[in-house]
């Protein structure tokens, strides 16, 4: 059975930080392949500054079309809004049964996962895969049987540090595969 790692997010834009959890978690983990699902939008954030869902898909992919390690997967555009993981998982298990699905999410979504919606559902029947992440506080969940914490470094930049660097006319050029550099600047994005 092969194993995928799903490595929920916005991706408003994806950058190295996610790129290195990535590519540490399919370097260092069971996992076979790490897609990036790419959200239309969360139920715990803003979206004031959310670029539309294709925009993001097309950078997610090109960010990492050279590495079959990793796939880009639109699967909750497909889906009613708003998304919720537990609702995400149960359609891809249902098409496609011969792999097993594991949740890759920082520990500071960790901390709040007893909000989500069906979050019991997900801890009895997928791993998560939780990495560090800055200011963030320990949670009991840490030792639930199916979270699997991840020495992964820590990686401190962020989608918003990156946003706000390219409004304020600050370089970003390491910070972003070099081709999502370039559509950004291309697209003229984050400007405004």
């Amino acid at each position: 059975m092969k194993k995928i790692a799903l490595y929920f997010g916005s991706y408003n834009p994806i950058h190295v930080g996610h790129l290195m959890v990535a590519e540490y978690i399919v370097e260092n983990t069971d996992v076979d392949q790490l897609w990036f699902v790419i959200s239309p939008s969360s139920p715990f954030k803003k979206n004031d500054r959310l670029l539309q869902a294709s925009q993001r898909y097309y950078m997610v992919q090109v960010a990492i079309e050279d590495d079959p390690r990793f796939k880009a997967c639109d699967v909750e555009f497909k889906l009613p809004y708003p998304t919720y993981t537990a609702v995400t998982l149960e359609k891809l298990s249902e098409k496609y049964p011969d792999y097993q699905f594991v949740i890759v999410m920082g520990a500071d979504n960790l901390e709040n996962f007893e909000r989500w919606k069906n979050y019991e559902y997900i801890l009895e029947h997928y791993q998560i895969y939780v990495y560090p992440r800055l200011g963030y506080n320990p949670t009991p969940l840490e030792k639930h049987p199916s979270v699997v914490m991840i020495s992964a470094p820590q990686i401190e930049i962020s989608a918003s540090m990156i946003r706000n660097s390219i409004r304020e006319n600050r370089g970003v050029t390491y910070f972003l595969p070099p081709k999502v550099k370039d559509y950004i600047e291309k697209m003229d994005l984050y400007r405004k």
